[in-house]
């Protein structure tokens, strides 16, 4: 629903990552992931904060239930923030290896010496 029936140009290429019902059900955090940037992250959790009652409407007809809770939505940066410490970790891997052969190296040339 979010990509193909929403027609506003602001909401990006994006998915849900979880939905937070809280107690009692009258409320729902839905966490959205966006293909883009910062800008882009924004804009579409404006044009999606705008739909929200389109949402609800729809998800109720879908559903077939009488109520479907308030929705709100935040962006989920889980994703990237992985892939960031992903790509941090292989950093830290190959200095460490760099330092570990250049200390192979010296403690080689010390000996021959």
């Amino acid at each position: 629903m979010l990509e193909g029936e929403l027609a506003d140009p602001r909401i990006a290429p994006c998915y849900v990552t979880d939905v937070v019902l809280a107690p009692g059900g009258k409320s729902a955090r839905v966490f959205v992931a966006v293909h883009g940037s910062f800008e882009e992250e924004e804009q579409t959790l404006a044009g999606l904060m705008t739909a929200r009652a389109y949402i609800r409407s729809e998800l109720r007809d879908r559903m077939g239930v009488r109520h479907v809770p308030d929705l709100t939505f935040a962006i989920d940066r889980s994703e990237k923030m992985s892939g960031r410490m992903d790509e941090l970790l292989g950093r830290m891997r190959k200095r460490d290896q760099r330092r570990e052969s250049a200390a192979q190296s010296a403690s080689k040339a010390t000996a021959k010496a």
